[in-house]
């Protein structure tokens, strides 16, 4: 009876592996995988937890953390279908599993080497099946295993191509901005003297990367781990650069001369794969999941956003594009926007570990009179 409930506990712990390689590899969706996510979120949180330590070096600490939590979560595969496996033959030892030569130990620590070799995980097994069932046993120990070991294979190759097009989105927006992190630079920077006809193609092009981006998290979770030491390879940082740059489209620029623009589908999309992003990432991460919508900010906010819109305003008039007449419907129209998603970014960066004035520099920058880039670096080559 006993050997019959090991056997069955066994039979089980491999089930419920199989399931969560199957949701985590195959099935590919977001929040739906049984140990990898619960792995992700105790290394995760440990991390964070343990990196203070660190100091000034915690970034580069944490950025640690998405490698292991692939490594760990391979290992507890592994581990878990050789445990399994391992139930199921312990009570067969010396019966109708006995071992190549000499006599056959029946502790369970030969029950697991006898079941991480049956399934190609460590080795050619020195245990030899004498009985049909535990025949099939073998042979599917062994299909288990190469199916498994090429599963992760092909995922960690798909995560990391992921992952480099995710830096690749980060980078572009980046650099776009002129390596700055402020939506009115990257603005102005597509429309140069007015002219959006080619920026368009380039915000349409960030537009497709950021719903790439959106979908890479949906089919690979635990690239939420992968957190970079630059702030500007962050998730929080690229979607706020994009939604930032929408709510100045919508809202600064002259509604005659750019509506084209104001309703485009690269803005729209820019917009909808942004928040898409944001929203999923805490929904599925935070334990609060996104913050109330409904919430007002206070007074102070409010103020800051408008001399952040002020501070926008100035730099597109001085690269030439035409802004709205009405500056007071154009700040309030920003704050419009800008209350649909800056409480999404403000509860994503800090899970990272990132502080609010990495993220959004623009914001952070306001009352400064130093700017990163002046206009004689944008008209001469540097030497």
């Amino acid at each position: 009876m006993m050997g019959r409930m090991e056997q069955g506990l066994g039979t089980l712990l491999i089930l419920i592996i199989l399931l969560d390689i199957f949701l985590t590899v195959l099935y590919a969706r977001i929040g739906t995988s049984i140990i990898g996510s619960r792995v992700g979120r105790l290394v995760w949180a440990s991390a964070v937890k343990g990196s203070k330590v660190f100091g000034s070096r915690r970034g580069a600490a944490l950025s640690f953390c998405g490698p292991v939590i692939l490594v760990l979560l391979v290992g507890v595969w592994a581990l878990g279908l050789t445990l399994g496996a391992a139930l199921i033959m312990h009570p067969d030892l010396g019966t109708s599993i006995r071992a190549t030569n000499g006599e056959t130990p029946t502790d369970f620590v030969t029950a697991m080497y006898a079941g991480g070799t049956s399934m190609a995980i460590v080795g050619a097994s020195d245990f030899t099946p004498h009985t049909s069932p535990t025949r099939l046993l073998f042979l599917f120990n062994s299909l288990i295993g190469m199916s498994v070991m090429s599963l992760t294979l092909t995922y960690l190759m798909q995560v990391y191509t992921a992952l480099q097009r995710r830096n690749v989105l980060a980078m572009n927006i980046h650099f776009l901005s002129g390596c700055t992190g402020d939506a009115a630079e990257l603005l102005a920077r597509l429309g140069p003297q007015g002219q959006f006809s080619g920026g368009y193609t380039n915000l349409s092009e960030i537009a497709v990367e950021m719903t790439q981006a959106k979908e890479a998290h949906h089919f690979y979770p635990v690239l939420f781990y992968f957190r970079f030491s630059d702030p500007y390879h962050s998730v929080s940082r690229s979607t706020l650069v994009a939604l930032d740059t929408v709510s100045l489209i919508k809202s600064a620029l002259d509604d005659r001369k750019y509506r084209w623009l104001k309703e485009a589908g690269g803005v729209a999309q820019l917009w909808e794969a942004s928040m898409m992003l944001v929203i999923t990432l805490e929904n599925t991460f935070l334990p609060h999941g996104a913050p109330d919508r409904e919430a007002q900010p206070d007074q102070q906010t409010r103020d800051r956003w408008r001399a952040r819109y002020r501070d926008a305003l100035l730099r597109l008039q001085q690269a030439g594009i035409e802004i709205t007449a009405d500056g007071q419907a154009g700040a309030e129209a920003y704050i419009a926007c800008r209350m649909q998603w800056d409480h999404h970014i403000t509860n994503l960066a800090p899970s990272m570990a990132y502080r609010m004035e990495e993220i959004d520099a623009a914001t952070s920058r306001i009352g400064s009179k130093d700017r990163p880039n002046d206009s004689g670096f944008r008209l001469h080559v540097a030497e």
